[in-house]
């Protein structure tokens, strides 16, 4: 077998699985075997910008370490990070735009719930989800006064909660905006290539840090974003989360999934909607709003 090139070499099988077991730890994310090579370039990463030698240091210098300090965040967001942007998969934003949003206007008019909307973007990573979400309640309550609307982001790097704060978005990442929206909601940054949503759509929005293996201490959401973060969990990891999901929802809740979740079996109170859609049955909690599709 031939040597791998200078810079690029890779874990080997026994850091691999202490830096799983690490990992696994902490944030509850399962490191297969199969993404040796992935997890290899995520921590070469983090060699360069701290000047440390090799896997096996850099190893050491993490568990010597709390994992509040800066280089445990860096370290979460460089070996959980997936790629994210507004508008991203059709279905998800189709339902909540043209079937979910004008539910919640006609109930609200026959007064059979407030004019309030409280959305969970769970593991909301920059944000791009959630400024979709406020953006796509921005639109659907645009002819409607006195909606009260509150987006909350959270991801366990505080990395990625000061860029969502921060709510500044690349071209790559406003690619699926529509135009319309686009000239509705957002502003480009003078000097700097990024658009940034406006005031009204930013107010709505709010970020934080937030471990999913944690209760997150909040009331009810009407809705619960949930999505590609938890094909990185095993089974325990995957029930522990969704309980903590099940906490902060009331019989009505929605909750919008990946494609690919794997936790079918684990939805348990839900009523299956769509294959990434279901709703919250049970009858523990205080309704926030019983909308549904």
């Amino acid at each position: 077998m031939t040597a791998a090139r200078p810079g690029h070499e890779l874990v080997t099988d026994a850091q691999l699985k202490r830096y799983a077991k690490l990992i696994y730890d902490v944030a509850g994310v399962e490191i297969s075997p199969q993404k040796k090579q992935l997890l290899s370039n995520r921590v070469r990463r983090r060699l360069k910008v701290t000047g440390i030698a090799n896997f096996e240091d850099y190893y050491k210098k993490l568990v010597s370490l709390p994992v509040t300090d800066d280089e445990w965040d860096h370290f979460l967001q460089e070996v959980t990070t997936h790629e994210t942007y507004l508008f991203r998969d059709d279905s998800n934003w189709n339902w909540f735009r043209s079937e979910y949003l004008p539910q919640l206007v006609s109930e609200a008019r026959q007064g059979k719930r407030q004019k309030s909307l409280r959305v969970w973007s769970a593991a909301c990573s920059t944000g791009d989800e959630a400024c979709t979400i406020a953006c796509c309640a921005a639109e659907g309550f645009a002819s409607q006064a006195g909606w009260d609307v509150k987006v909350i982001g959270t991801d366990i790097g505080v990395g990625a909660v000061r860029e969502a704060t921060a709510a500044k978005f690349n071209e790559r990442s406003m690619r699926l905006v529509p135009d319309a929206l686009k000239k509705r909601y957002f502003d480009d940054v003078k000097g700097e290539p990024f658009w940034t949503p406006k005031p009204p759509v930013r107010k709505t929005m709010s970020f934080r840090q937030h471990n999913l293996l944690d209760p997150l201490r909040e009331r009810p959401f009407d809705v619960v974003f949930l999505k590609n973060v938890l094909i990185y969990f095993n089974t325990e990891s995957k029930t522990r989360v969704i309980e903590n999901i099940k906490r902060v929802m009331s019989p009505g809740s929605m909750l919008v999934l990946g494609a690919a979740e794997g936790v079918s079996e684990l939805l348990s109170g839900y009523e299956r909607i769509r294959p990434w859609l279901h709703r919250y049955t049970n009858s523990a909690g205080s309704p926030s709003g019983k909308a549904g599709v």
